[in-house]
Order: structure tokens, then sequence, then C-alpha cells
């Protein structure tokens, strides 16, 4: 006899689930928690197969028996449901996963970064996340799932990065939601979750004899003699990271002794000019015989086709016995701008040497050479300053 709705609303649960036919293979379970489930018997190749349609009530009858017409229709088409169901399923979650979707955005947004910031963004992504959410359909990953992510990066001392991951993954989620492949962004329920990441500015030196014995330090570096060079190129030049380690020898003009980097290397994408003092010339032209038949000037020491790693010269500060808290790569834009400030020279000369973010970004594509005979009167006499430094002068 079939079913009705009043049957339905009526059913109780028993110390055994139940079942109650409505015809044509449809039928309600009642579970012995009161659960009401719908389901359908078939046969397919001579074999007997049920697959689930729903809960009652959010399954009305109505609905559970236009889906058993459905089915019975791809039966007389010769379509097995159960697989049909089973390869959409695969197919959404493939096209709507975690990674799926991360590497979409990342497509979409990283040709506006800066390369050495893309390269950050994506190396995370595969290490961190992919791993253990990167096959979940984005729309069915909570926050407790993405708070377990970030706990492993916190628990191996990384809480910056932890912090960091969050706000990319809130990005791809944001990014999902947009594009209508999820509801909402678990990530922002995650507020407080983790310990705020004291201590993320970047150590730097800036008293005047501690930097003298840093300089010395670097001269008497016993490692790589490209990472050496590399140590005593950087704080001539106080460029970023990313910049310093994808520097090219076309970019290098030994004539008019300049560094000219192109826009999109630049994390503001403007074109940016480091004059060299004749100190930092002198590094170029005895490091040129070991690396200039190359593209970097500072390769990988596995492949001259890569830029050296970003952590290849951290790890060397490391090896100099300077730890995180004493000094980072990236300090040495901190110990210039600080001295460079003391000293007296022009603020928008030093803020534009160290290529930062211009308000007025027409101004900023068209000036970009701004300041620049007195840029070079500052580079030398800063390259002149550390030179003094290593002397044990102040």
């Amino acid at each position: 006899m079939p079913l009705n709705d009043t049957a339905l609303r009526n059913m109780k649960p028993s110390d055994k689930p139940f079942k109650q036919a409505d015809g044509g293979g449809l039928f309600i379970q009642v579970e012995t928690t009161g659960s009401r489930l719908w389901k359908i018997s078939y046969r397919f190749d001579g074999k007997q197969k049920t697959i689930s349609l729903g809960k009652y009530p959010h399954v009305s009858l109505k609905d559970a028996r236009a889906k058993r017409e459905e089915i019975k229709t791809m039966l007389a088409a010769g379509i097995d449901p159960s697989a049909q169901r089973q390869a959409e399923k695969e197919s959404t979650s493939g096209a709507n996963s975690m990674e799926a979707i991360a590497r979409e955005w990342f497509a979409k947004f990283s040709p506006s970064w800066a390369k050495s910031h893309a390269d950050t963004i994506i190396q995370r992504l595969e290490r961190d996340v992919f791993p253990p959410l990167g096959t979940r359909p984005i729309s069915d990953i909570k926050a407790p799932e993405l708070l377990t992510v970030l706990r492993r990066i916190e628990e191996r001392g990384a809480l910056i990065t932890a912090h960091r991951i969050k706000q990319v993954c809130g990005q791809v989620f944001r990014y999902a939601i947009a594009t209508g492949r999820a509801e909402r962004d678990p990530s922002a329920d995650l507020r407080g979750a983790l310990p705020p990441a004291r201590g993320s500015h970047h150590a730097s030196i800036t008293d005047p004899a501690k930097i003298g014995e840093l300089m010395l330090a670097i001269d008497g570096y016993k490692g790589s003699f490209v990472v050496r060079c590399a140590l005593q190129f950087a704080p001539l030049v106080f460029v970023r990271q990313g910049e310093l380690r994808h520097a090219e020898w076309p970019e290098i003009d030994f004539e008019k002794a300049e560094w000219r980097i192109p826009g999109p290397k630049m994390k503001m994408k403007d074109p940016h000019i480091i004059p060299l003092s004749r100190q930092a010339i002198s590094i170029l032209k005895e490091l040129q015989p070991f690396t200039g038949d190359g593209r970097y000037l500072f390769p990988s020491n596995r492949t001259r086709e890569r830029c050296m790693s970003e952590n290849t010269t951290l790890a060397a500060l490391r090896r100099m016995g300077y730890s995180k808290e004493d000094m980072t790569p990236h300090g040495f834009r901190s110990m210039a701008s600080t001295l460079l400030n003391e000293q007296g020279w022009n603020r928008d000369a030093i803020e534009r040497q160290l290529a930062h973010a211009e308000r007025d970004s027409v101004r900023a594509a068209y000036n970009y050479a701004e300041h620049l005979p007195e840029r070079r009167r500052m580079m030398q006499a800063w390259a002149d300053h550390l030179d003094e430094l290593r002397r044990g002068g102040k």
C-alpha cells in the first residue's frame, strides 16, 4: 500500500530498524533513533542494488517519488544509477576540491604579484594545505579541519607561517564563495584560535659596532663563494631578498654602475634603479667569472637554471652564529634605513631607494629615477661607511 504524509509523520521507531514500502522499489527505513531514510532497490545486470535518496522530511514523499521516476528512466536507458551517481560525485569533488580551486585562484591572481611572493604562496599551499585537504570538496571543509592543519604548522615553530596560511586559505574560500562553489569561509571562525604572531618584524642590527662585526663575519664566511658574495652584496644594495635572489646579469650595467630591476620583479611593480658603489662593482666583477656565463648572479648550487633558495642566506647567517632574533637577510634594509636617516640623508631619497610604496601611483610610475643623483652619492657614502665600520670606526 502506498505511503502518505500522515503515515510518515506518525511512524515511531522500534528496537530494530524496519522498512515501509511505497512501491516500485521505493521504501522508507526507520532507524532505532527515529531517523527516516528514503531508499530505492533495483536490479542491474542481474545484481540487486540499493541507493539512498535522503532523509524525510528534508526529502518529501513527492520528492522521493520524483527521484524514483528518474531512476526508472535511467534503468530503461541501460544506465546504472549507482555508478552514475559515483561518477558525478567524483567529477564534482575533483573540480571543486580545495586544491583545484586554490590553483585556479592562484592562476588568476598570481600574475600581478612579485615572483618571490607567488613562489612562497604556492610552496606553502603545496607543502602544508594540499596534502591533508587538497582532495576534499571545498564546501565540505569545516573550521576544525583547517585548525588541525594550522596547529601542525604552529607545532613545528612556524607560527607566523600558520597565520599567513590561514589568510591565504581565507582568500581561497572567499574566491570559492564568489564563484558559487562554497557557501562560507571557515577560516573566519578561527579568529583567536592561534596565538598572536608576536615579534614578526625582521630582526636587524643597527648598532654601528655590531654592524662592523657583522661585515667582518661575512668577509670571513667559509661556505660557498657565491653565497659569500650575496652576503657582501646585500648590505650595499639593501633590496628585498626576492629581488636579490632573482638578480640577473643582463640587468647589471657596469658602465653606468647601475642595477636596473624590471617592474614585474618588484613588489610594487615599478622598475627600480640601484646605483652601484665601487665596492658593489668590485664584488660583481669578482663573482662574474664564476656565474657570469649563466642567467642569475646568485644561482642555486644544484642547477644554474634556478636562483638560490630563499633560505640560503638565512642559513649562512645562522652558520655565522646570528640567530633569528639577531639578524635576518631582510634586516639589511632596516639597517640601512635606520642609519641613513640618522645620518641626515633626504628621507625621500631613502624611501625611493628602498622602493617603498608611493602613495600617488601615477607619480610612482613616472618617477622611479627620482632623486637619482642624490641616491648615487648616498649609496657610495653608505658603502664607504660600512668599510669604516669594518675598521672599527663609529
